[in-house]
């Protein structure tokens, strides 16, 4: 093709998957390209893990500021800055952003982009430049697919009368709402939904199934619910939102009940009712990459796409959206095209912490799950409330739950809703990576006065 610039690779998205991959091609000999759309870093470093984690903490200070009574502190009123909370999230995130891109710039054989990419042919795009200049072609033997997604837009008669705010832009207002509504009672509402609260403002949380949470076990998201009611935080589930205008200087929402329609007064709306993959641009067609019906790539478990030579890692193909899957799918490509592996992402496990607080941290199966494939296993569940540690600190809320073959006494899942409880999840990961039983942590001596030792008694609940 006239005028085209050919590479040995070709990255489109600098996000978790894509800078890794470019760094790894590019030492490896196989001169790169990687494009970038807005910045680098992905979703994770600029508008996910990193900006809303910082915020989490800052809610838990006001949090535990508020209670410090409690713990025989005396402390004055308690008063939340969000513009100083912005400030010092943006400092972090800019922080972590400029180092990634340095790091990329400073790499012998690697040439990072800025510009929106389309496909204009087999392993072939165009990028349209940020800035001044004329639209450039590159084409590369193997080309990656990393652009990642973003907050969808829910289908709400009058949606576009309101300024609706998304989990982008919701980190970027200066001054405090009074009653933020939330849309979507999921990972990403919960944990802005307690943040929100713990900053000071009301919050209502409109879910629309039946439970918060809908993937995990029935009794985890009662709980949570319970939790985050105990925070003051009011949640409506099988709650239909219908439509939504402007009123009183604020919003109204409307929702359809089991108990008839209500409207939902607020200052400010969130829409954290999903996402969407961020392939509507990039003409996936015109380089014979299929998508589903979503929008997002299809994909083999060695992450090749229906194009020969065109992989797709991260958010974009649909599954987990999880920071560590992309990163995990990096993995999988570099250990097959640079290693001659066979890596592939069958019978991945697949942990998450849900960064509300306490945390839930999830692991393996459901419970759910277990009963639903007739699995024949027992269920060891304990309240933190028998955690010494979690009583010496003073939050005992929550509980522990695995799920365990009953024959083998193998742990196939595990949830933990408590404090630190993604820590305490890591290490039941790491048993069932291991194969280590349940018999085996039971037994276990671990330093007291910690969280793990919970596991002991955990465990232990299985003897009778």
């Amino acid at each position: 093709m006239a005028n085209t610039q050919h590479y040995d690779a070709l990255i489109l998205g600098a996000g978790q998957a894509g800078v890794p991959l470019a760094r790894a091609l590019a030492a490896a000999g196989r001169r790169t390209a990687l494009v970038e759309r807005v910045h680098v870093g992905g979703t994770c470093i600029n508008e996910g893990c990193t900006p809303t984690k910082t915020m989490v903490a800052s809610a838990r200070v006001a949090y535990l500021a508020r209670r410090a009574a409690d713990y025989g502190v005396s402390t004055g009123p308690v008063s939340v800055d969000l513009g100083r909370v912005r400030a010092r999230k943006r400092a972090i995130v800019e922080s972590f952003r400029g180092g990634s891109q340095r790091r990329l710039e400073s790499t012998p054989g690697l040439d990072l982009v800025f510009g929106q990419a389309r496909f204009i042919g087999e392993r072939a795009v165009e990028v349209m430049p940020l800035s001044d200049g004329g639209p450039r072609r590159l084409s590369a033997d193997l080309v990656f697919i990393n652009t990642g997604g973003r907050p969808a837009r829910p289908r709400l008669e009058w949606l576009a009368r309101v300024p609706a705010l998304d989990s982008t832009s919701l980190m970027e207002l200066a001054d405090l709402p009074g009653h933020l509504l939330v849309m979507g009672g999921g990972y990403i509402g919960l944990e802005f939904a307690q943040m929100f609260r713990r900053f000071g403002s009301r919050v209502t949380v409109v879910q629309r199934n039946s439970q918060v949470l809908p993937l995990e076990d029935e009794d985890v998201a009662a709980e949570v619910q319970a939790i985050l009611e105990q925070d003051g935080i009011e949640i409506i589930v099988n709650a239909d939102a219908r439509c939504v205008e402007p009123a009183g200087g604020g919003v109204r929402l409307g929702v359809r009940t089991p108990a008839g329609d209500q409207a939902l007064q607020g200052s400010h709306l969130l829409l954290a009712a999903g996402r969407s993959p961020n392939t509507d641009t990039l003409d996936c067609a015109a380089a014979g990459v299929e998508t589903d019906g979503q929008g997002y790539v299809r994909v083999s478990e060695r992450l090749e796409t229906t194009a020969p030579g065109v992989y797709a890692l991260g958010d974009v193909k649909g599954g987990p959206q999880f920071t560590h899957i992309s990163y995990d799918d990096f993995r999988i490509v570099r250990e097959n095209l640079l290693n001659g592996g066979q890596a592939t992402t069958r019978d991945r496990l697949l942990p998450y912490t849900v960064f509300i607080d306490p945390q839930l941290g999830r692991i393996g199966i459901t419970e759910k799950e277990a009963r639903k494939r007739g699995l024949d296993v027992k269920v060891a569940k304990m309240p933190m409330a028998y955690v010494a540690r979690a009583l010496e600190m003073d939050e005992s809320r929550g509980f522990m739950k695995a799920v365990v073959d009953a024959s083998s006494h193998r742990i196939l899942g595990a949830a933990v809703l408590g404090i630190e409880g993604g820590e305490l999840m890591s290490v039941l990961q790491m048993a069932m990576i291991g194969g280590v039983t349940r018999l085996t942590l039971r037994d276990a001596v671990f330093a007291h006065p910690l969280l793990a030792e919970s596991l002991n008694n955990l465990f232990a609940t299985l003897d009778g």
